[in-house]
C-alpha cells in the first residue's frame, strides 16, 4: 500500500475516524497536527469530522556533532523526552544537553507564535484529543506530543497516522487511549517510502492550511 500524497492519506484514515465518530467513540475531538508534514493529514481529519484544528509543534533534539540524529523532543514547557540507549551510546547525559533544550524550546515557542497568528491554543479537558502526523518511525517526537496533550486533561486521547512501524505502535502503547493508522507494513525504513509525494512543507502552507481551518 503507498498513498498519493499527505492529504489522500489524511482522507484514508479520515474514514476510520469517522466510523468511530459514528459509534460514539468520539466524542467533542479536536484535532492536533504535529508540523509540518502532520497538517494536511490532520486539515483532511478535521474536516471529515466537523473539529477543529490545531498544532502540537514538537522539536527534535539532535546529537551534539550531528544534529540530524535524534536523541529526543521536546513541546513547549514539557520536560523534554529523551532515548536513553542513545544517551548511553552517545555519552551524553541530559545536563549535557541543557543549552540545545533550551534553543529548541525557545524554537517551539516561536513556532507555536507564528503558526497560530495570536490564536489561543484549543482548551482540550474533557474532550477527545486526537495527535495526527503523516507517518510513525520511532516515535520519539509523537512520545512528547502525546504527554504534552495528556497533561491538558483530555477525556480521551488518540494518536492517528497513515502509516507506522511496528516498533513505534508497541512502545506507544502506553501513552495514547487508541492508536489508528491505515498500514502497519512487515518492514518499515522510513515514512517517505510509503507516499508518491512527499515533498516537505513550509511554513507558509502551514499557515494558510492553519488559517482556512479557522475561517481566515
Amino acid at each position: 500500500m503507498r498513498f498519493q500524497d499527505r492529504r489522500e492519506a489524511g482522507r484514508r484514515l479520515a474514514g476510520l475516524l469517522v466510523e468511530r465518530q459514528r459509534q460514539g467513540r468520539l466524542d467533542d475531538p479536536v484535532v492536533l497536527a504535529l508540523p509540518r508534514g502532520g497538517v494536511p493529514v490532520g486539515d483532511e481529519l478535521a474536516g471529515a469530522l466537523h473539529a477543529p484544528l490545531d498544532v502540537v509543534v514538537v522539536r527534535k533534539i539532535g546529537a551534539p556533532y550531528n544534529p540530524e540524529v535524534g536523541i529526543g523532543a521536546l513541546v513547549g514547557d514539557q520536560p523534554p523526552i529523551f532515548d536513553d540507549r542513545a544517551l548511553a551510546v552517545l555519552g551524553l547525559t541530559p545536563e549535557r544537553l541543557s543549552v540545545r533544550v533550551d534553543a529548541e524550546r525557545e524554537e517551539v515557542r516561536r513556532r507555536e507564535r507564528l503558526y497560530r497568528g495570536g490564536r489561543p491554543a484549543p482548551e482540550l479537558r474533557g474532550r477527545t484529543a486526537v495527535v495526527v502526523d503523516d507517518g510513525l518511525a520511532t516515535g520519539v517526537t509523537a512520545r512528547a506530543a502525546l504527554r504534552a496533550v495528556r497533561a491538558a486533561g483530555p477525556a480521551r486521547l488518540l494518536l492517528a497516522v497513515p502509516v507506522c512501524s511496528r516498533q513505534a505502535v508497541t512502545a506507544l502503547s502506553g501513552e495514547a487511549d487508541e492508536i489508528v493508522y491505515v498500514y502497519q507494513p512487515p518492514y518499515f525504513e522510513a515514512v517517505g517510502q510509503w507516499y508518491d509525494d512527499f515533498d516537505q512543507l513550509t511554513d507558509d502552507e502551514v499557515i494558510r492550511t492553519l488559517s482556512a481551518a479557522h475561517g481566515g
